[in-house]
């Protein structure tokens, strides 16, 4: 790759701000629009981002695949675990009733974990999927 030096430096100032903002939408979902999916491709952008303009090695560095393969089964088995835990409790698959010691905040903190399984699950997904292109060859 071209040693674009404006391209490094800008995406060096872009990372954190994505990356932050990405948890802003991740913690606004349960408010408004926005949540686990969208946060998760926002943060997965960042880091695509910053794998394109410095290469694969260093986006590695940032996000090592032997932790895109515990977070992609991770986010799905929060997601599993906190709807098999309504169902435990008695009631339906993902609902969130008795997940606390009333409904309300059973509520939140069911849509919250939900959340955090969707956006683990969808961050580390696309990451893998660019790692997967990127490393391909011509043979």
């Amino acid at each position: 790759m071209r040693l674009d030096v404006v391209l490094r430096v800008a995406t060096k100032f872009m990372l954190a701000p994505l990356l932050l903002f990405a948890l802003y939408v991740q913690f606004h979902g349960d408010y408004g629009p926005g949540g686990g999916f969208q946060a998760g491709v926002i943060a997965a952008a960042a880091i695509i981002l910053y794998g394109l303009i410095n290469g694969l090695g260093p986006a590695q560095k940032i996000v090592p695949v032997g932790l895109l393969e515990v977070l992609i089964p991770g986010g799905v088995l929060i997601y599993v675990a906190v709807g098999v835990a309504g169902m435990l409790l008695g009631d339906n698959f993902l609902d969130y009733n008795h997940l606390a010691h009333d409904s309300i905040h059973g509520q939140e903190w069911g849509v919250f974990l939900v959340e955090v399984g969707v956006f683990l699950t969808v961050f580390s997904t696309m990451i893998a999927i660019y790692y997967a292109f990127a490393g391909r060859r011509r043979s």
